[in-house]
This record gives C-alpha cells, structure tokens and sequence, in this order.
C-alpha cells in the first residue's frame, strides 16, 4: 500500500533513504494489525508528533514503536498515546518522551489490557507534576519494575519517592534509578506474588482443556490505594481478573488464577437463565449467589472432578498467624461452612441447620441443577434461617466474599425483563418502548429525517456498519445528528415518614447525557475569576500530599535520633539507665479521597441573578445561578485536578419518580480534559428536584472507588421537591434518610445550599456543621473551593 507521507512527516526528509524505509516497513506492519480508521489515527500521531518540534528521534521511534503496542493491547490505545505526550511535552524533553514511547511495547506487554495502559499514561503525567526528573531513571529501569509490580504496586512506589524527595532532584534520580536502599525496599515491600500477565496463555491453555472453547480474559488494576485488588467479573463475556494475586493460607497464585478461571467460565458455561432480583434486599442476593455459586460448581465437577479439590482447598486452608483477613463476621463464617458442606460430602458441621440445608440441596442437585428458580428458593430459605440465629451484617461485609476466588456474580443477575436486552425504558408499557430495526442503507437514508430530530423515537434504526458523508471527514452521521444514549434504569428505595418504611425500588435514576459545549469556556472561567484562582493556588499547596513525616521518640523505627542518641550514651557513662527511645519513625502521609461534585440542576438554577428586571434591557447579561454553578464547578475541578485527589461531576434534575435523571459531566478515571470542559459548557437546568434519590446514586458511583473517605459535595439552589410529591416533608425526610443511609456505608455527605432560607430544613436533611448558606449567589465560585479544601484538609 503506498502512502504519500510527506502531509504527515514533514519534519523529516522525505529524500533521506533511512527515513523513508522506517516509515515504508513500520506502515506495512502496521497495515497488518490496524484497521482503516486505526491507521489514519496512526497517520495523524505522525503529524502530531512532527508539529511538536522535538527532533526526528521521537517521530520515527513513535513510527516504529505504535504497531507493537496495537499488536498488544489494541488500536484505540494509538490517541491516547498521543495525546499522552503531548501532555507530557510541556513538562520534559523530547528525549525523556522519547524514551517513554521507546518502552511503551514493553509497558503493552507487561500491563496487557488497554485500560489499564491508559492507568499507566495517567500516572506519567501525574508524575511529571510530582517527580519529573524520576522520569528518566524510571524508564530506564521499567523493565525490572513491571516485571516484579502490577500497575497499582508501581503507583504506590512512585507517589512514595515523589513525596520523599519532593525537593531533592539528586534523590529523585537516585530513588527512580533503583540506587537507594528505600527504594529497593518500597519495590520489595510492593512485590505481589503471582502477576496474571505471566500466566495469561496459561490459563487460556486451561480452559480450553477443560471445556474445549476459546474464554477471553482480562487483567484489571484495583490495588492503586491498597494491596487488595478488585474482585473478579465477568462483563461483556469476557472474564476479568486482578492483575495479581498474593498467596492465600498457603495456596500460591497460580492456584488463585486457575480457581478464579474456572469458576467464572462454569458460570459462562452453565448458566442458561437470569436470576430476578425483584423485591430481594442485597443481603438476600448474596445469600442467593452462594447457592448459586455452589451449583455452576457442582456442574463443573461433576464433569471434571479435579476441580472440586481445587475450589475445596480454600474452604479447608487454616488461617496463619498473620492471616490478614482475620476472622470472619458470624454470618460470613456459616455462609462458608455451608458451601463446604455442600462440596465436601463428608463434612458435616457442628450446627444441623448447615448439614440440613446441605443435604438439601445436593438432593436437588442430582435431581434437576439446571432448575432457575433452585438457588433463588434454597437462598431465600437459608437467609430465613439465619436470621433466626445470626445477626445479618451490612451489605459492605457480607459483598466482600473472603474466598478471593470468587466474582461479583454479576453475570447473571436480572434487574428488569432480560440482561441482555434492557433499554433503560423497563417503567414503560411495552407500546411506547422504542423499537430496534436493522434496515439496508437504502431504507436508512429514506427515513433519515425523521429519526434523528427526537429524543424518544418509536424506532431506531440499525445499519451493520456505521455510515459517513461523502465528505469524509471522520465523522459519522451519528456522531453528528445522532441522540446521546441513555442508561439501564438504577433502582433505588425511598424512606416514607408517614409510615416509616422504605418504599422498595420507588424511584428510577436514568444517567443520561447533556450537549456538548465550547470547552474554551471552562478555560475563560479561570481568567474572569483570577483573583479567586490566585487564591485557590495557595489552597492547592496546602492540600498536596505532606509525603514523608518523621516522628521521634521510638524504640524502633527507620533511622537513628542523633541527639537522643548522644543524650543514651551520656546516660551510659553516667552510670544511668539510658532512655531507649533513639530512634525516628518515618510515616507517610497521603491524600486517599474520592469525591463527587453533585449539582442541582433543576429549573430554578436557570433564574437571572442582579437587579434588572425580567423584560428590561441588559436582562439577559445578567449571570443566572446555572452559570455560577459552571463557573464553581469549573474552579473546583481545576483546584482539584491540580491537587490530584480522585473526582466526578455529576447533576440531577427530576421528572417524577420514574424519571430521575442523573448526568455525568466527568467521571472519575477520566481526566479533567477537553471533553469533561465541553461536558460542562454544555450544562443545562430544567425540572425537580428528588434529592433523595440522585444523594444514592451519587454514593453508589462512590463506592465503586477504592478509597478510605468518600464525599459527596452537593450544589443545590433549594430544597428537595418534584411534580408528583405535594407533601413538602416527604422528600425532606427521603433525603435525610439516604444521608443516613450513605453515613453507614462510609460516605460523607455536605451540601452548600444558595437557598437564604435554608435554615429551617437544612440542618435536619445533613445534620449540624454539614452544610453551609451562600448568602450572596455571587460568592458562590469563591466558597466552593473553600469548602472543599475545609473539608478534605
């Protein structure tokens, strides 16, 4: 395939023989192993980096480096690389971003999954802020760290050096050249036991062996705050792992992996119906999976029994000394000796209640294991049981299943009609839900009109590819005309104080996307207010991480107290017993918080603030409240974006119960970048305001973060209120209820309220000292951030 490449490159000398043979093999790999448009993405990395102006090293390593790195992990990873250094270019030189896209195979092959690449580049850039003259000697040395650390493991030995030697540039280039004692040991303290990239094509050889049929797999990094990392899941059939497992009571890693593969493909392979989880409480749907669970399992071992010795060795492993799960909860405990029980036929436990619900449940197990409606009676049964004799402990406890094996079970849950086919419209009746036509391009482009002019059209059209104008510019016809899709409907209760119960599954957030706007606005927002961003910049200093914090008077601890040292040793020749306490302590200090920014976007937020009234001229100049929430929001998300703390913007507004709608400007693994601003600039108000409901979204996407404080920071204009409630008191008591309800689920709840009258229901919704009243709407950029950094300090 011949390709004009002097549009792309023209930095480089199109008459140089070298130059032109690198680009000539690199395209013809490349052509092997990218599709049309990843080639154009290709193309225009090319250009890119060209425009740059970093010399012809980086564009042709770029150019010979990109094919292997899509060979890994994929082509959609091309952008992002590019965009990545480009980020980096204002902060290093071309040489150091050279030898980044130099190692970048080496990063693809090691981390192996796109996502977590895109990890990878977000900790480069965070360390550019930090540490950027650790860039180099760290890249230097990639090869070793990837080889003993996962993704997770490398942020924590990163952030610890960049804190440690903050101000010491010779420290950083010793801490991230591996040539420091505290440096080989915080890499040995962060070594996991097993990494999944080096036994991938072990475990796909396993399954395939066992069942004949290709699984896809997946690594996942959930140990960036913590050793623990994420639980397995399936998603999209694809079964997702930890990029790691430690040993457990003594089974190794690899042990871990090929448990963990084996119960997720028996769930892929045996599971032929949904589970309805209507009208079930959480703690009933985990009792619910163990049976389930033990059932996909008894299949599997029935056809291959090596795999109930395997999945059994967990249940009968004998906790160490050390053992860092300790002991289980009470029901936690009786959950597992049930499940053994009904693996270990020659078990029989010490309450009869275990050995009767065991015995059961084999027996129906042999007759029929592929009844549906089997694990949802026998769970529902046990759970009855249980609470006649235990006490049932919260959610949290009982959704971290202590066998690491395990998923989530999410595969087989069903929340509305079918898994698979859920539109986010389950409240509807079957007449007014939208229906999906696959057509011919002919009948596409005859009904075109009418399909892309409404929100809820009665149908939607489905070509098998996606189509784009004569001018091709890259854009199709959906991304131009096309609707924003909107999510499968969350569920959530809703507290009635008239009768003091949770109305179960009572009210439907939908997450839905607003347009896009001008992301130079959120830009100007710094400009307009730069007094207040010359404040929030000292905020910003304040609030980094402290790093590294030496405490003296211990007995033992990382370094030597010289003074007291010298005091010991006077005490000694005195004839006195010396003080034993020389030594210094070094601890670190981090920032671990995740927050959600939530705005009230109802239609109040759109009224006009100043003194001219509505019909006079210069009316519509006026800022109105939805233009200071922008402005706050964007200061916010700047200061805490520069600070480096996890963050999402999120809004809400309301239609009724049935129609909470929940939108998501910027979420937490994306940066704040061009397309979180657009999100922002595009910002609307309109509708209600369920308060209630939109509080327990915010706190489920919150829990989701691996992170010791959760916050979620709400921005509203009024008090809770929505067109099918009269009664004032009832969503001010469903609100105060999910603060309460987030509190016991460890997320913190503040609210900042522009409402002047707010005193008389505020302080009951949040609590005393959980909130504060703007005064004056204006101020409202400046206390937002001030609030925040109180806050979080």
């Amino acid at each position: 395939m011949s390709v004009n490449f002097e549009e792309y490159v023209t930095c480089l000398d199109e008459n140089d023989h070298s130059h032109r043979e690198a680009l000539e093999s690199s395209y013809h790999e490349a052509s092997r192993v990218m599709s049309p448009r990843g080639l154009q993405n290709y193309l225009e990395g090319m250009r890119a980096f060209c425009t740059l102006g970093r010399g012809h090293d980086l564009v042709l390593t770029y150019v010979q480096e990109m094919p292997g790195v899509a060979k890994e992990v994929g082509e959609d990873i091309v952008p992002d690389i590019v965009e990545a250094m480009m980020k980096l270019a204002s902060h290093t030189s071309g040489s150091v971003i050279t030898l980044i896209v130099a190692n970048l195979p080496l990063a693809a092959s090691r981390l192996g999954d796109a996502e977590v690449v895109r990890g990878f580049l977000k900790l480069l850039h965070q360390m550019t802020g930090k540490a950027p003259r650790g860039l180099r000697p760290m890249m230097e040395n990639l090869d070793e760290l990837l080889s003993k650390l996962t993704l997770g493991g490398l942020r924590r030995w990163v952030m610890w050096g960049a804190q440690a030697h903050q101000r010491d540039l010779d420290g950083q280039l010793a801490y991230f050249g591996l040539q420091t004692e505290s440096s080989r040991s915080i890499l040995q303290s962060e070594r996991r036991g097993t990494l999944f990239i080096d036994n991938q094509r072990k475990l796909n050889f396993y399954l395939r062996a066992l069942w004949a049929r290709a699984f896809f797999m997946r690594p996942t990094a959930g140990d960036f705050e913590s050793r623990q990392g994420i639980r397995p899941f399936i998603d999209d059939f694809q079964i997702h792992v930890p990029d790691a497992f430690d040993p457990f009571r003594g089974i190794d890693g690899i042990e871990i992996y090929r448990a963990a593969a084996a119960h997720a493909a028996a769930h892929m392979v045996y599971t032929r119906d949904p589970i309805s989880a209507e009208e079930l409480s959480q703690a009933q749907m985990r009792f619910i999976e163990l049976f389930e669970d033990a059932r996909v399992e008894y299949l599997a071992y029935s056809e291959f029994p090596g795999l109930r010795k395997l999945w059994l060795s967990f249940f009968t492993a004998e906790p160490g000394e050390n053992d860092e799960l300790g002991k289980p909860h009470e029901t936690m405990d009786l959950m597992m000796r049930t499940t053994r029980a009904i693996m270990d036929r020659d078990y029989r436990d010490e309450l009869d209640v275990i050995n009767e619900v065991a015995d059961d449940y084999y027996a129906k197990l042999q007759e029929d294991p592929y009844d549906p409606r089997m694990a949802w009676m026998a769970g529902i049964d046990f759970y009855n049981r249980i609470v006649q004799i235990a006490k049932i402990p919260s959610v949290r406890i009982l959704s971290e299943w202590p066998i690491p094996y395990r998923d989530d079970n999410r595969y087989f849950w069903e929340f509305s009609e079918n898994m698979f086919e859920t539109q986010g419209v389950d409240y509807l009746p079957s007449s007014q839900q939208t229906v999906r036509r696959n057509v011919s391009l002919l009948e596409f482009v005859n009904e075109l009109d009418s399909e892309m002019t409404h929100d809820n059209p009665d149908e939607i059209l489905v070509l098998s590819t996606e189509l784009f104008p004569y001018e091709d510019e890259g854009v199709s016809y959906n991304e131009m005309e096309g609707v924003e899709p909107v999510s499968d409907p969350y569920h959530y209760n809703e507290w009635d104080y008239h009768v003091q119960l949770a109305r179960p599954d009572w009210a439907t957030v939908i997450e839905r996307k607003q347009g896009r706007g001008d992301p130079e606005i959120m830009d100007e927002i710094l400009t307009k207010h730069k007094p207040i961003a010359s404040r929030i910049r000292h905020l910003i200093d304040a609030l980094q991480p402290q790093g590294i914090v030496r405490r003296r008077g211990y007995e033992e601890g990382e370094e030597l107290d010289l003074n007291a040292a010298v005091r010991a040793m006077i005490d000694i020749r005195r004839g006195i017993m010396p003080d034993p306490r020389i030594n210094i302590r070094i601890t670190r200090h981090l920032r671990d918080l995740s927050i959600v920014l939530l705005l009230d976007l109802s239609e109040s937020t759109n009224e006009k603030i100043g003194d001219i009234a509505e019909g006079e001229e210069g009316y519509e100049d006026q800022d109105s409240i939805l233009d200071l929430t922008r402005e706050s929001a964007g200061l916010l998300s700047w200061a805490i974006d520069s600070i480096g703390d996890n963050f999402a913007v999120h809004g809400f507004a309301s239609d009724g119960r049935h129609d909470v709608q929940y939108y998501r400007f910027k979420d937490f693994e994306q940066g704040y970048d061009d397309d979180a601003k657009s999100r922002l600039a595009g910002m609307k108000g309109g509708l209600s305001t369920r308060m209630g409901a939109a509080l327990r979204h915010a706190g489920w996407h919150l829990t989701q973060q691996n992170a010791q404080k959760r916050l979620v920071l709400l921005v509203t204009d009024g008090e809770p209120a929505d067109i099918d409630e009269r009664d004032p008191q009832y969503l001010r008591h469903d609100a105060k209820k999910a603060v309460e309800d987030l509190a016991m689920q460890g997320v913190y709840t503040y609210c900042l309220t522009l409402d002047p009258d707010a005193d008389r229901y505020v302080s009951r919704i949040f609590g005393e000292n959980n909130y504060s009243i703007v005064d004056h709407v204006e101020r409202l950029p400046e206390r937002l951030p001030n609030v925040f950094a109180a806050l979080t300090s």
